[in-house]
């Protein structure tokens, strides 16, 4: 059932997506446990060969790359990146931030942009980020960014609790 809302979910962001157009709704967010995950976080990107490109970049942790246009990176159910245009994001190199409050019913978006607070540590979303410029702004253990006071397992608790995931 997971499989087919995954589906649902790729092919209903592949009809928003254009060449110049990127439409996020809170319908773009649903069960992290569908998504493809490399190590803690989880990936997604409408097209397929944009998905293994940002899961290469993301697996090979390599520096100087940009990830694709239309992928999304998740930690955690109430936290997301989305990656844009850099000229719709240019403090963020593209990257969209996104507060996420999630329910057995859904996501709601709580606030988005590039100036967005992350949720527990009330603070900006960038502040953790910016060390991680040499890697598109993505924090992983050994891309500059302060490390988060929650282990492994943890987060794999956190991702395995995501309401929206039908069990």
């Amino acid at each position: 059932m997971r499989y087919i809302a995954c589906l649902f979910l790729c092919f209903y962001l592949a009809v928003t997506l254009s060449a110049d157009d990127l439409v996020i709704t809170e319908k773009s967010f649903s069960c992290l446990l569908d998504l493809p995950k490399v190590r803690n976080t989880r990936i997604q990107n409408p097209d397929p060969e944009k998905l293994k490109e940002a899961i290469r970049i993301f697996t090979d942790s390599l520096p100087d790359k940009e990830y694709p246009k239309g992928t999304v990176l998740q930690l955690v159910p109430t936290e997301a990146m989305v990656k844009h245009d850099r000229a719709a994001f240019p403090n963020t190199n593209g990257w969209e931030l996104f507060a996420l409050k999630v329910t057995p019913v859904g996501t709601t978006i709580m606030d988005r942009g590039d100036k967005v607070l992350n949720t527990s540590l009330k603070k900006p979303c960038l502040d953790c980020h910016s060390p991680a410029v040499k890697f598109d702004y993505v924090c992983e253990k050994g891309h500059g960014c302060a490390p988060i006071p929650v282990t492994d397992e943890q987060i794999a608790a956190i991702q395995a609790a995501d309401p929206r995931c039908k069990k």
